[in-house]
């Protein structure tokens, strides 16, 4: 496959910006593992110092993501990892496609997300209330109509073999 202009080189450091309704939501450091001009994938530890529980997992201080980032997909897949590398499972974030700037990833996140357990036995549609909410059906039905579709194309590969697959 054809090298995007825009691809980032290996190894090198990165910033994954991940914005929602136009304001940044968190800003962090990766390093990029692989670009093909399509698909960028960095890794990055845990953004925060402190644990965030969701009840079906638990994000802590020294956990790694792996983070798959399309420019033509409505979507991110994050691998998580425990600090000795078990898998935890993934969080997918629906998004616009990804922007890369120079070494900056920015990430639209469109409210709603699919967690999907390292057994593949749990698969649950999130936030799913904060995308109603969130007015962007009326504000660009386009955009909620690929985001819907993406949400739903996640879920069907998780339920039919696993998300590896898509990685």
């Amino acid at each position: 496959m054809p090298t995007h202009p825009a691809a980032l080189s290996p190894d090198t450091p990165a910033v994954v910006r991940l914005v929602k309704a136009g304001r940044e939501k968190v800003r962090y450091d990766a390093t990029v593992r692989s670009d093909d001009g399509v698909r960028v994938t960095v890794t990055a530890p845990w953004s925060l110092p402190t644990v965030r529980d969701f009840g079906f997992v638990r994000f802590e201080p020294g956990d790694v993501f792996t983070e798959h980032y399309w420019r033509d997909r409505w979507y991110a897949i994050k691998e998580v990892r425990d600090p000795a590398g078990a898998l935890k499972g993934w969080y997918c974030d629906i998004t616009r496609p990804v922007a890369v700037e120079e070494a900056t990833l920015l990430s639209e996140d469109l409210d709603l997300d699919l967690w999907v357990s390292a057994d593949g036995g749990d698969v649950l549609r999130l936030d799913e209330d904060e995308f109603e909410a969130s007015g962007l059906a009326g504000r660009d039905p386009a955009a909620a109509e690929a985001a819907v579709r993406a949400l739903d194309e996640l879920e069907r590969v998780a339920r039919d073999g696993g998300l590896a697959s898509l990685l």
